[in-house]
């Protein structure tokens, strides 16, 4: 298990774009991936739960990824949380 925390650099936030392509990136893994956003705990892989955190500019998500392919869902989401800084 591996966990680490994020921070959203999207200026709109985690919105339905965003959710959607972060669900499309970690489904090509086997590992499970929880996100968490201070006490609330949802399923990484589902947009619903992902929008249900509304996750703002600035916010902290920890993920926690277990699994064969753990290393590469974090690496995956370095590269994810990176790239969507100037979206708009």
């Amino acid at each position: 298990m591996i966990e680490r925390t994020f921070t959203v650099q999207n200026k709109m936030g985690l919105h339905a774009r965003p959710a959607a392509m972060l669900v499309q990136t970690l489904q090509k893994f086997d590992s499970q991936v929880r996100l968490r956003k201070e006490d609330q705990e949802v399923d990484g892989k589902s947009i619903m739960g992902i929008l249900t955190l509304t996750a703002e500019y600035g916010s902290a998500l920890t993920v926690i990824a277990e699994g064969m392919d753990e290393q590469g869902v974090m690496d995956s989401l370095e590269r994810f949380f990176t790239s969507q800084a100037h979206e708009e």
